[in-house]
């Protein structure tokens, strides 16, 4: 994840500095925390919710997301990253403006 993170950030000229928040897939705390240290990114720019829920799959990024606006960390016109991996050595990473 770190790597794709990387290319996206770098493909968009944007910095760990300019995200409101990143959201990664929760399959496993460590590989999060792992990839935050890698990337640079604050602990204030990072939810998590595995101890929460565990891992939810493919609707692990909509919970963060979810989790984020009602919670009012996530507002209008956000930079977010979003990252995520899966079977088969699938992984990807986008930047949205909420």
């Amino acid at each position: 994840m770190v790597e794709v993170a990387q290319q996206i950030l770098a493909r968009n000229k944007v910095s760990v500095d300019d995200l409101s928040l990143v959201l990664m897939h929760q399959a496993n705390r460590r590989i999060n925390e792992h990839c935050q240290k890698m990337l640079g990114i604050p602990d204030d720019k990072v939810l998590h919710n595995i101890q929460k829920y565990g891992n939810t799959t493919a609707a692990t990024i909509p919970l963060l997301w979810d989790e984020a606006a009602r919670s009012g960390r996530l507002g209008k016109g956000d930079l977010v990253l979003l990252v995520a991996f899966g079977a088969g050595m699938s992984w990807g990473a986008t930047l949205v403006r909420a």
